[in-house]
């Protein structure tokens, strides 16, 4: 067995718009910015993950950064293919030499049979002899030690980096879901663009990134406020560069719109829940994972909202790839699980 362990590699990969992160052996072996810089004339891969994000938006001509994902799914193929070997070969030694690779990959729910052969494809590419997409909720669910096989109901509300995944999940399978393109991009959007109309301030994406987990917030008074952060970014009528500070309660207020919308599709998912169902939810809770979980505030108004009680989850930003893991593991026990073969 040990001989095969060593012609073999597994795999679990969270592809994410914001973050990639990798699973070997049960260690958490790549985490990573879903991000690559590459030779504008060459095409040749530059850099991936970290490295790149610290050239992103401030490239000369010669040099690009990509993101290859949006909405949580692949926009850009060829970086991406560069992305993922380029964080497959961070996981350590690439074993070339008879190895069978084994992956699973997990995708957003609402993804369309183009969206999921492409991801097949981009496996294919980085030499995978067999592959296995889970979808996002359930691989959530999977992460945060649910027994997803139980005939019990159990809402997931994962906030990637571009899409926001709500499932409802019993008997090893999603009964209903939404998923909606609004998620820690469209918060970061939402920043800039209130920068620039508030203060006349532009600011990029790592920027308002960082406005984002410094003082963002989902609610206008919080028992526990952040202290105001300082930004720096190019003031509009001047052009010269300048710096303000910004208290939480203006950012609040800046995601307030994306906030509802993510509101409206928990209530819509809520609405097509079946009645027996919906009274195991009303008992279990709302789980709450992916990096929009770490939103100050948010599940407080979600709460507040749907008057049921929310849970986030103890490693938010982790959950989906744990859960990958586990399904990796036990790739032959779990029927959701989508197989290369019959897709």
């Amino acid at each position: 067995m040990k001989l095969f362990n060593f012609f073999s590699q597994e795999l679990a990969i969270d592809l994410g718009t914001a973050n990639t992160l990798i699973i070997q052996d049960g260690n958490i072996v790549v985490d990573e910015p879903s991000i690559v810089a590459l030779n504008r004339s060459t095409g040749e891969t530059i850099a991936v993950g970290r490295k790149a994000m610290q050239m992103h938006e401030k490239t000369h001509d010669n040099i690009k950064t990509i993101r290859p994902l949006k909405d949580g799914v692949i926009a850009d193929f060829q970086a991406a293919e560069s992305m993922i070997e380029g964080m497959i070969n961070m996981a350590g030694s690439r074993r070339k030499f008879f190895t069978h690779m084994k992956m699973v990959i997990c995708i957003p729910s609402g993804i369309t049979e183009v969206e999921k052969r492409a991801v097949f494809d981009s496996a294919d590419h980085v030499d995978s002899k067999e592959t296995y997409l889970i979808h996002e909720p359930m691989a959530a669910a999977l992460g945060i030690g649910l027994d997803v096989e139980e005939p019990i109901g159990n809402m997931i509300i994962d906030i990637g980096g571009g899409t926001t995944e709500i499932a409802v999940i019993a008997l090893s399978g999603i009964v209903c879901d939404q998923s909606i393109r609004i998620a820690g991009d469209e918060f970061t959007s939402d920043i800039m663009n209130y920068m620039k109309r508030q203060h006349n301030i532009l600011i990029g994406e790592r920027t308002a990134e960082q406005i984002k987990i410094h003082v963002g917030s989902a609610l206008h008074e919080l028992e526990t406020p952040p202290e105001d952060y300082a930004v720096n970014g190019r003031d509009l009528m001047t052009g010269i560069p300048k710096q303000i500070f910004v208290a939480y309660t203006e950012i609040a207020h800046a995601l307030d719109k994306s906030i509802g919308k993510i509101e409206d599709a928990i209530l819509k998912a809520l609405e097509s829940t079946p009645p027996e169902l919906a009274s195991d939810i009303y008992k279990t809770g709302l789980h709450l994972t992916g990096g929009g979980a770490l939103l100050r505030g948010l599940d407080k108004r979600i709460e507040q909202k749907t008057k049921l009680p929310v849970r986030v989850a103890e490693d938010p930003l982790r959950a989906v790839v744990r859960g990958t893991g586990i399904a990796l593991k036990n790739s032959d026990r779990f029927s959701f699980l989508i197989d290369r073969k019959s897709v």
